[in-house]
Protein backbone atom coordinates (compact mmCIF):
# COMPACT_ATOMS: atom_id res chain seq x y z
CA UNK A 1 0.00 0.00 0.00
CA UNK A 2 0.68 3.52 0.01
CA UNK A 3 2.54 6.84 2.14
CA UNK A 4 0.14 9.69 0.93
CA UNK A 5 0.92 13.49 2.40
CA UNK A 6 -2.92 14.66 3.28
CA UNK A 7 -3.15 18.69 3.60
CA UNK A 8 -6.78 19.58 4.44
CA UNK A 9 -7.33 23.36 4.09
CA UNK A 10 -10.43 25.68 4.78
CA UNK A 11 -11.00 29.04 4.05
CA UNK A 12 -11.36 31.53 7.60
CA UNK A 13 -14.94 32.47 6.88
CA UNK A 14 -16.45 29.21 6.38
CA UNK A 15 -17.31 26.82 8.93
CA UNK A 16 -14.11 25.69 10.47
CA UNK A 17 -16.04 21.85 12.10
CA UNK A 18 -16.00 21.22 8.25
CA UNK A 19 -12.05 20.43 7.92
CA UNK A 20 -12.38 18.57 11.73
CA UNK A 21 -14.85 16.63 10.00
CA UNK A 22 -12.67 15.97 6.65
CA UNK A 23 -9.78 14.92 8.81
CA UNK A 24 -11.61 12.38 10.63
CA UNK A 25 -13.22 10.92 7.34
CA UNK A 26 -10.23 10.80 5.30
CA UNK A 27 -7.86 9.63 7.45
CA UNK A 28 -10.25 6.73 9.00
CA UNK A 29 -11.00 6.22 4.93
CA UNK A 30 -6.90 5.33 4.37
CA UNK A 31 -6.53 3.62 7.19
CA UNK A 32 -8.95 0.71 6.26
CA UNK A 33 -7.88 0.71 2.36
CA UNK A 34 -4.35 -0.34 4.11
CA UNK A 35 -2.59 3.51 3.39
CA UNK A 36 -0.63 5.24 6.00
CA UNK A 37 -0.57 9.20 5.92
CA UNK A 38 1.81 12.07 7.12
CA UNK A 39 -0.97 15.04 7.94
CA UNK A 40 -0.03 17.99 9.91
CA UNK A 41 -1.06 17.59 13.78
CA UNK A 42 -4.41 19.08 14.83
CA UNK A 43 -3.76 21.28 17.16
CA UNK A 44 -0.92 22.98 15.18
CA UNK A 45 -3.46 25.16 13.67
CA UNK A 46 -6.95 25.50 13.61
CA UNK A 47 -9.19 22.70 12.74
CA UNK A 48 -6.05 20.90 11.61
CA UNK A 49 -6.43 22.96 8.28
CA UNK A 50 -3.69 24.73 6.28
CA UNK A 51 -5.32 28.12 5.97
CA UNK A 52 -2.41 30.65 5.99
CA UNK A 53 1.49 30.74 4.72
CA UNK A 54 2.82 30.66 7.70
CA UNK A 55 0.65 27.10 8.09
CA UNK A 56 1.22 26.35 5.09
CA UNK A 57 5.04 26.19 5.99
CA UNK A 58 4.52 23.66 8.58
CA UNK A 59 2.66 21.25 5.98
CA UNK A 60 5.37 22.03 3.51
CA UNK A 61 8.70 21.16 6.60
CA UNK A 62 6.66 18.06 7.62
CA UNK A 63 6.00 16.66 4.15
CA UNK A 64 10.26 17.04 3.69
CA UNK A 65 11.05 15.44 6.76
CA UNK A 66 9.32 12.51 4.77
CA UNK A 67 10.20 12.65 1.67
CA UNK A 68 10.98 9.40 1.30
CA UNK A 69 8.34 8.10 2.75
CA UNK A 70 5.49 10.12 1.04
CA UNK A 71 4.47 9.02 -2.66
CA UNK A 72 1.78 10.98 -3.23
CA UNK A 73 0.04 14.37 -1.88
CA UNK A 74 -4.14 14.45 -1.45
CA UNK A 75 -5.59 17.84 -1.49
CA UNK A 76 -8.99 18.16 0.34
CA UNK A 77 -11.40 20.64 0.06
CA UNK A 78 -14.15 20.40 2.77
CA UNK A 79 -15.32 24.13 1.79
CA UNK A 80 -13.63 26.36 -0.06
CA UNK A 81 -10.60 26.39 0.91
CA UNK A 82 -7.37 28.52 1.04
CA UNK A 83 -5.49 28.32 -2.66
CA UNK A 84 -2.32 29.76 -1.60
CA UNK A 85 -1.72 27.87 1.29
CA UNK A 86 -2.44 24.92 -0.84
CA UNK A 87 -0.08 25.33 -3.65
CA UNK A 88 2.69 26.87 -0.87
CA UNK A 89 2.81 23.82 0.98
CA UNK A 90 3.05 21.95 -1.99
CA UNK A 91 5.87 23.99 -3.80
CA UNK A 92 7.64 24.29 -0.24
CA UNK A 93 8.03 20.98 0.44
CA UNK A 94 10.26 20.35 -2.90
CA UNK A 95 8.36 16.83 -3.32
CA UNK A 96 7.96 16.05 -6.75
CA UNK A 97 5.17 13.52 -6.86
CA UNK A 98 1.60 12.98 -8.02
CA UNK A 99 -1.12 15.24 -6.41
CA UNK A 100 -4.83 14.67 -5.87
CA UNK A 101 -7.37 17.30 -5.78
CA UNK A 102 -10.67 16.63 -3.71
CA UNK A 103 -13.71 18.56 -3.02
CA UNK A 104 -16.29 18.02 -0.77
CA UNK A 105 -20.48 17.98 -2.24
CA UNK A 106 -22.63 20.53 -0.39
CA UNK A 107 -26.11 19.45 0.10
CA UNK A 108 -28.92 20.81 -1.43
CA UNK A 109 -30.72 21.80 1.90
CA UNK A 110 -27.86 22.97 3.87
CA UNK A 111 -26.64 26.07 1.88
CA UNK A 112 -26.25 28.63 4.83
CA UNK A 113 -23.93 30.35 6.24
CA UNK A 114 -23.48 27.94 9.00
CA UNK A 115 -23.35 24.61 6.26
CA UNK A 116 -22.28 25.39 2.79
CA UNK A 117 -19.13 24.42 1.84
CA UNK A 118 -18.32 25.83 -2.17
CA UNK A 119 -15.64 23.70 -2.83
CA UNK A 120 -17.18 23.18 -6.14
CA UNK A 121 -15.63 26.99 -6.96
CA UNK A 122 -12.34 26.31 -4.65
CA UNK A 123 -11.32 23.79 -6.22
CA UNK A 124 -11.00 25.69 -9.35
CA UNK A 125 -8.76 27.88 -7.62
CA UNK A 126 -6.62 25.86 -6.21
CA UNK A 127 -6.01 24.03 -9.96
CA UNK A 128 -5.81 27.36 -11.26
CA UNK A 129 -3.09 28.29 -8.88
CA UNK A 130 -1.06 24.47 -8.93
CA UNK A 131 -1.53 25.63 -12.90
CA UNK A 132 0.15 28.66 -12.42
CA UNK A 133 3.56 27.09 -9.96
CA UNK A 134 3.51 24.38 -12.43
CA UNK A 135 2.99 21.33 -10.11
CA UNK A 136 0.94 18.97 -12.41
CA UNK A 137 -2.14 17.76 -10.40
CA UNK A 138 -4.94 14.61 -11.07
CA UNK A 139 -8.31 14.94 -10.65
CA UNK A 140 -11.35 12.73 -9.18
CA UNK A 141 -13.66 11.35 -11.49
CA UNK A 142 -16.45 14.05 -10.39
CA UNK A 143 -15.81 17.51 -9.84
CA UNK A 144 -17.10 17.03 -6.44
CA UNK A 145 -17.62 13.73 -4.41
CA UNK A 146 -18.22 12.79 -0.02
CA UNK A 147 -15.14 11.39 1.32
CA UNK A 148 -16.77 8.57 2.08
CA UNK A 149 -18.46 7.76 -1.08
CA UNK A 150 -17.45 4.97 -3.31
CA UNK A 151 -16.72 6.51 -6.11
CA UNK A 152 -13.79 8.77 -4.32
CA UNK A 153 -12.30 5.09 -2.80
CA UNK A 154 -11.74 4.11 -6.79
CA UNK A 155 -10.04 7.53 -7.09
CA UNK A 156 -7.76 6.82 -4.31
CA UNK A 157 -7.29 3.19 -5.95
CA UNK A 158 -6.74 4.50 -9.13
CA UNK A 159 -3.94 7.54 -7.57
CA UNK A 160 -1.93 4.75 -5.26
CA UNK A 161 -1.90 3.01 -8.59
CA UNK A 162 -0.78 6.27 -10.89
CA UNK A 163 1.71 7.32 -8.05
CA UNK A 164 3.20 4.08 -8.65
CA UNK A 165 3.91 4.04 -11.92
CA UNK A 166 5.20 7.49 -12.15
CA UNK A 167 7.57 6.65 -8.91
CA UNK A 168 8.71 3.70 -10.32
CA UNK A 169 9.62 5.26 -13.88
CA UNK A 170 11.43 8.24 -12.20
CA UNK A 171 14.03 5.86 -10.65
CA UNK A 172 13.64 2.80 -12.65
CA UNK A 173 17.06 0.43 -12.93
CA UNK A 174 17.09 -1.80 -16.03
CA UNK A 175 19.21 -5.10 -16.38
CA UNK A 176 20.51 -5.51 -19.69
CA UNK A 177 22.22 -8.99 -19.94
CA UNK A 178 23.95 -8.96 -23.19
CA UNK A 179 23.43 -7.51 -26.73
CA UNK A 180 21.05 -7.53 -28.88
CA UNK A 181 20.85 -9.82 -31.69
CA UNK A 182 22.79 -8.65 -34.64
CA UNK A 183 19.43 -8.46 -37.18
CA UNK A 184 17.30 -6.51 -34.68
CA UNK A 185 17.85 -3.01 -35.07
CA UNK A 186 14.67 -2.49 -33.76
CA UNK A 187 15.60 -2.43 -30.11
CA UNK A 188 18.28 0.49 -30.40
CA UNK A 189 17.74 2.75 -27.88
CA UNK A 190 19.35 5.88 -25.82
CA UNK A 191 20.60 5.34 -22.65
CA UNK A 192 21.63 8.91 -22.33
CA UNK A 193 17.48 9.70 -23.12
CA UNK A 194 16.57 7.23 -20.17
CA UNK A 195 19.48 8.48 -17.72
CA UNK A 196 18.18 12.04 -18.43
CA UNK A 197 14.92 11.23 -17.33
CA UNK A 198 16.32 9.25 -14.18
CA UNK A 199 15.89 5.73 -15.58
CA UNK A 200 19.63 4.00 -15.38
CA UNK A 201 20.97 0.91 -17.51
CA UNK A 202 22.67 -1.51 -16.01
CA UNK A 203 25.23 -3.90 -18.36
CA UNK A 204 26.11 -7.66 -17.81
CA UNK A 205 27.55 -9.91 -20.11
CA UNK A 206 25.39 -12.96 -21.05
CA UNK A 207 28.63 -15.36 -20.29
CA UNK A 208 29.14 -14.24 -17.34
CA UNK A 209 25.78 -15.58 -16.41
CA UNK A 210 26.53 -18.76 -18.25
CA UNK A 211 29.64 -18.77 -16.25
CA UNK A 212 28.06 -18.59 -13.19
CA UNK A 213 25.60 -20.98 -14.08
CA UNK A 214 28.23 -23.33 -14.78
CA UNK A 215 29.97 -22.88 -11.37
CA UNK A 216 26.97 -23.78 -9.31
CA UNK A 217 27.86 -26.83 -7.33
CA UNK A 218 25.43 -26.50 -4.16
CA UNK A 219 22.82 -29.04 -4.83
CA UNK A 220 20.47 -27.93 -2.83
CA UNK A 221 20.06 -25.08 -4.13
CA UNK A 222 19.65 -26.51 -7.85
CA UNK A 223 17.39 -29.02 -6.26
CA UNK A 224 15.21 -26.54 -5.00
CA UNK A 225 15.93 -24.65 -8.04
CA UNK A 226 13.85 -27.76 -10.17
CA UNK A 227 11.30 -28.35 -7.63
CA UNK A 228 10.05 -24.72 -8.34
CA UNK A 229 10.48 -25.20 -11.76
CA UNK A 230 7.78 -28.04 -11.44
CA UNK A 231 5.28 -25.68 -9.46
CA UNK A 232 5.21 -22.99 -11.77
CA UNK A 233 5.03 -24.95 -14.90
CA UNK A 234 3.89 -28.53 -16.67
CA UNK A 235 7.34 -30.57 -17.06
CA UNK A 236 6.70 -33.90 -19.07
CA UNK A 237 7.85 -36.90 -17.52
CA UNK A 238 10.31 -37.42 -20.23
CA UNK A 239 11.97 -34.41 -20.07
CA UNK A 240 15.51 -35.21 -19.95
CA UNK A 241 17.04 -33.98 -16.77
CA UNK A 242 20.11 -32.73 -17.61
CA UNK A 243 17.85 -29.93 -19.23
CA UNK A 244 15.48 -29.56 -16.46
CA UNK A 245 18.85 -28.72 -14.60
CA UNK A 246 20.42 -26.43 -17.09
CA UNK A 247 17.01 -24.36 -16.56
CA UNK A 248 17.69 -24.84 -13.05
CA UNK A 249 20.77 -23.14 -13.27
CA UNK A 250 20.27 -20.57 -15.44
CA UNK A 251 17.29 -19.19 -13.33
CA UNK A 252 19.62 -19.54 -10.47
CA UNK A 253 22.26 -17.72 -12.39
CA UNK A 254 19.97 -14.78 -14.19
CA UNK A 255 17.98 -14.07 -10.72
CA UNK A 256 21.52 -13.81 -8.92
CA UNK A 257 22.26 -10.98 -11.46
CA UNK A 258 18.99 -9.21 -11.08
CA UNK A 259 19.51 -8.97 -7.31
CA UNK A 260 22.94 -7.73 -7.38
CA UNK A 261 22.02 -4.94 -9.97
CA UNK A 262 19.07 -3.95 -7.69
CA UNK A 263 17.28 -4.17 -10.94
CA UNK A 264 13.34 -3.39 -11.64
CA UNK A 265 13.37 -5.22 -14.67
CA UNK A 266 15.67 -6.62 -17.09
CA UNK A 267 16.26 -7.50 -20.74
CA UNK A 268 17.68 -10.44 -21.79
CA UNK A 269 19.92 -11.43 -25.18
CA UNK A 270 17.59 -14.62 -25.21
CA UNK A 271 19.54 -15.87 -28.34
CA UNK A 272 21.69 -17.28 -30.34
CA UNK A 273 24.74 -17.09 -27.34
CA UNK A 274 22.71 -19.21 -24.70
CA UNK A 275 21.49 -22.05 -26.68
CA UNK A 276 24.96 -22.06 -28.53
CA UNK A 277 26.79 -22.17 -25.53
CA UNK A 278 24.95 -23.32 -22.86
CA UNK A 279 22.42 -25.38 -24.41
CA UNK A 280 19.08 -24.32 -23.40
CA UNK A 281 15.94 -21.55 -23.66
CA UNK A 282 15.77 -18.68 -21.33
CA UNK A 283 12.11 -18.35 -21.73
CA UNK A 284 11.25 -20.31 -18.43
CA UNK A 285 13.29 -18.41 -16.19
CA UNK A 286 12.18 -14.85 -17.78
CA UNK A 287 8.62 -16.00 -17.32
CA UNK A 288 9.53 -17.00 -13.84
CA UNK A 289 11.03 -13.58 -12.83
CA UNK A 290 8.41 -11.72 -14.10
CA UNK A 291 5.58 -13.63 -12.06
CA UNK A 292 7.84 -12.37 -9.04
CA UNK A 293 6.90 -8.90 -10.26
CA UNK A 294 10.68 -7.93 -12.35
CA UNK A 295 9.24 -7.72 -15.64
CA UNK A 296 11.80 -9.41 -18.29
CA UNK A 297 12.05 -8.29 -22.24
CA UNK A 298 13.18 -10.87 -24.79
CA UNK A 299 15.52 -10.14 -27.53
CA UNK A 300 17.65 -7.64 -25.29
CA UNK A 301 14.94 -4.95 -25.71
CA UNK A 302 15.66 -2.92 -22.59
CA UNK A 303 12.79 0.05 -23.88
CA UNK A 304 10.17 -3.20 -23.76
CA UNK A 305 11.49 -3.81 -20.10
CA UNK A 306 10.76 -0.50 -19.15
CA UNK A 307 6.92 -0.94 -20.97
CA UNK A 308 6.85 -3.80 -18.93
CA UNK A 309 7.73 -2.22 -15.48
CA UNK A 310 5.09 0.89 -16.57
CA UNK A 311 2.12 -1.83 -17.33
CA UNK A 312 3.16 -3.83 -14.12
CA UNK A 313 3.39 -1.05 -12.36
CA UNK A 314 -0.25 0.46 -13.30
CA UNK A 315 -1.95 -2.62 -13.40
CA UNK A 316 -0.53 -4.66 -10.17
CA UNK A 317 -0.58 -7.69 -12.82
CA UNK A 318 2.71 -9.47 -14.40
CA UNK A 319 3.32 -8.08 -17.99
CA UNK A 320 3.70 -10.05 -21.18
CA UNK A 321 5.66 -9.49 -24.17
CA UNK A 322 4.98 -9.86 -27.83
CA UNK A 323 5.11 -8.98 -31.58
CA UNK A 324 2.29 -7.88 -33.39
CA UNK A 325 2.63 -10.73 -35.85
CA UNK A 326 -0.34 -12.01 -37.87
CA UNK A 327 -3.69 -10.88 -39.12
CA UNK A 328 -6.90 -13.09 -37.81
CA UNK A 329 -7.94 -14.04 -41.40
CA UNK A 330 -10.32 -11.22 -42.52
CA UNK A 331 -11.05 -9.94 -39.67
CA UNK A 332 -9.43 -6.70 -39.58
CA UNK A 333 -9.67 -5.47 -35.58
CA UNK A 334 -8.37 -8.88 -34.76
CA UNK A 335 -4.38 -9.90 -35.15
CA UNK A 336 -2.77 -13.01 -33.49
CA UNK A 337 0.01 -11.97 -31.40
CA UNK A 338 2.99 -13.87 -30.81
CA UNK A 339 6.65 -14.98 -28.95
CA UNK A 340 8.18 -18.22 -28.20
CA UNK A 341 7.26 -17.10 -25.52
CA UNK A 342 8.42 -15.81 -21.84
CA UNK A 343 4.86 -15.09 -20.45
CA UNK A 344 4.30 -15.47 -16.94
CA UNK A 345 1.87 -17.81 -16.21
CA UNK A 346 -0.99 -15.10 -14.63
CA UNK A 347 -0.19 -13.20 -17.83
CA UNK A 348 -1.52 -16.09 -19.69
CA UNK A 349 -3.92 -17.30 -17.59
CA UNK A 350 -3.03 -20.75 -17.13
CA UNK A 351 -0.16 -23.33 -15.95
CA UNK A 352 2.29 -23.62 -18.70
CA UNK A 353 3.60 -26.16 -20.44
CA UNK A 354 7.42 -26.19 -21.14
CA UNK A 355 8.66 -26.97 -24.50
CA UNK A 356 11.26 -25.69 -27.19
CA UNK A 357 12.51 -23.03 -29.05
CA UNK A 358 10.27 -24.18 -32.43
CA UNK A 359 11.36 -21.22 -34.81
CA UNK A 360 15.02 -20.89 -33.32
CA UNK A 361 15.19 -24.81 -33.07
CA UNK A 362 15.15 -25.24 -36.91
CA UNK A 363 18.77 -23.72 -36.54
CA UNK A 364 20.12 -23.73 -32.95
CA UNK A 365 18.95 -27.51 -32.23
CA UNK A 366 15.76 -28.99 -30.70
CA UNK A 367 18.22 -29.91 -28.32
CA UNK A 368 19.76 -26.48 -27.52
CA UNK A 369 16.37 -24.49 -27.48
CA UNK A 370 14.37 -26.49 -24.43
CA UNK A 371 12.60 -23.69 -21.77
CA UNK A 372 9.85 -21.83 -23.54
CA UNK A 373 6.39 -21.40 -21.99
CA UNK A 374 3.75 -23.09 -24.21
CA UNK A 375 0.39 -22.30 -24.10
CA UNK A 376 -2.40 -20.21 -25.53
CA UNK A 377 -3.44 -16.54 -23.58
CA UNK A 378 -6.65 -16.57 -21.89
CA UNK A 379 -9.95 -14.35 -22.83
CA UNK A 380 -10.18 -11.33 -20.97
CA UNK A 381 -9.70 -7.39 -21.10
CA UNK A 382 -6.05 -5.97 -21.86
CA UNK A 383 -3.62 -3.21 -22.39
CA UNK A 384 -0.83 -2.65 -24.86
CA UNK A 385 1.61 -0.48 -24.76
CA UNK A 386 5.28 0.60 -26.00
CA UNK A 387 7.54 2.86 -25.08
CA UNK A 388 10.09 3.93 -27.54
CA UNK A 389 13.23 6.60 -27.32
CA UNK A 390 12.76 8.96 -30.26
CA UNK A 391 17.09 9.70 -30.68
CA UNK A 392 16.66 11.92 -33.63
CA UNK A 393 14.02 14.04 -31.76
CA UNK A 394 15.40 13.79 -28.33
CA UNK A 395 12.35 12.48 -26.56
CA UNK A 396 10.89 9.87 -25.24
CA UNK A 397 7.28 8.63 -26.79
CA UNK A 398 4.76 5.86 -26.09
CA UNK A 399 1.53 4.77 -27.56
CA UNK A 400 -1.29 2.95 -25.43
CA UNK A 401 -4.76 1.50 -25.52
CA UNK A 402 -6.78 -1.12 -24.90
CA UNK A 403 -8.25 -3.98 -26.31
CA UNK A 404 -9.47 -7.66 -25.80
CA UNK A 405 -7.72 -11.22 -25.87
CA UNK A 406 -10.10 -13.39 -27.43
CA UNK A 407 -11.25 -16.93 -27.30
CA UNK A 408 -10.05 -18.16 -30.84
CA UNK A 409 -8.63 -21.37 -32.51
CA UNK A 410 -5.48 -20.70 -33.91
CA UNK A 411 -3.48 -23.39 -35.21
CA UNK A 412 0.64 -22.64 -34.01
CA UNK A 413 2.73 -23.39 -31.59
CA UNK A 414 4.60 -21.24 -28.95
CA UNK A 415 2.57 -18.22 -27.49
CA UNK A 416 -0.69 -17.09 -29.22
CA UNK A 417 -2.58 -14.40 -27.75
CA UNK A 418 -5.38 -13.50 -30.09
CA UNK A 419 -6.00 -9.55 -29.86
CA UNK A 420 -9.18 -7.71 -30.16
CA UNK A 421 -8.63 -4.13 -30.75
CA UNK A 422 -10.99 -1.38 -32.00
CA UNK A 423 -9.64 0.21 -35.24
CA UNK A 424 -6.66 -1.67 -35.47
CA UNK A 425 -6.10 -0.78 -39.02
CA UNK A 426 -5.37 2.43 -38.41
CA UNK A 427 -3.41 1.63 -35.10
CA UNK A 428 -1.13 -0.17 -37.50
CA UNK A 429 -1.17 2.81 -40.22
CA UNK A 430 0.05 4.66 -36.99
CA UNK A 431 2.91 2.06 -35.55
CA UNK A 432 4.72 2.00 -39.33
CA UNK A 433 4.43 6.22 -40.19
CA UNK A 434 5.44 6.86 -37.07
CA UNK A 435 8.71 3.82 -37.23
CA UNK A 436 7.88 2.16 -33.97
CA UNK A 437 9.22 -1.01 -33.20
CA UNK A 438 7.19 -4.82 -34.05
CA UNK A 439 7.30 -5.59 -30.16
CA UNK A 440 4.58 -4.56 -27.88
CA UNK A 441 3.93 -5.10 -24.15
CA UNK A 442 0.38 -6.09 -22.51
CA UNK A 443 -1.09 -6.93 -19.57
CA UNK A 444 -4.23 -7.84 -18.24
CA UNK A 445 -6.94 -5.28 -17.56
CA UNK A 446 -7.64 -1.84 -18.99
CA UNK A 447 -5.55 0.54 -17.28
CA UNK A 448 -4.62 3.07 -20.18
CA UNK A 449 -6.18 6.25 -18.70
CA UNK A 450 -3.13 5.35 -16.11
CA UNK A 451 -0.43 4.99 -18.54
CA UNK A 452 -1.29 7.98 -20.58
CA UNK A 453 -1.38 10.27 -17.45
CA UNK A 454 1.34 8.84 -15.88
CA UNK A 455 3.81 9.41 -19.09
CA UNK A 456 2.17 12.89 -20.54
CA UNK A 457 1.48 14.74 -17.29
CA UNK A 458 4.24 13.75 -15.06
CA UNK A 459 7.05 12.10 -16.80
CA UNK A 460 6.65 14.91 -19.44
CA UNK A 461 6.71 12.28 -22.75
CA UNK A 462 4.63 12.32 -25.96
CA UNK A 463 1.47 9.26 -26.23
CA UNK A 464 0.29 8.24 -28.87
CA UNK A 465 -3.26 7.11 -27.19
CA UNK A 466 -5.53 4.52 -29.45
CA UNK A 467 -9.08 4.78 -29.16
Amino acid sequence: MAVFGVIITSRGFFPGWLAQEARKQITEKLTGMGHEYVIVDEDSMPYGAVQTYEQAKVCAELFRENRDRIEGIIVILPNFGDEIGVVTAIHESGLNVPVLIQACDDDLELLDVEHRRDAFCGKLSVCNNLRQYGIPFSLTKLHTCKIESEEFTEDIKRFEKLCKTVNNLRKARILAVGTRPGPFQTVRFSEKLLQKNGISVLVEDIGNIISRANEINDREVLENAISEIKEYAIVLEDAPMEKVEKLARFKTALEEAVKNYDADCAAVQCWNVLQNHFGCAACLAMSMMGEKGIPHACEMDVMGALTMYALSSASGAAAGYLDWNNNYGNDRDKCINFHCSNYPASFMGCRPSVGVLDILGTQLGYDNCFGACVGKVQPGPMTFCKISTDDVNGKIRAYVGEGEFIDADVKTFGGPAVCSVPNLQELMHMLCEEGYEHHVSMVRGHVADIIEEALTKYLGWEVYRHR
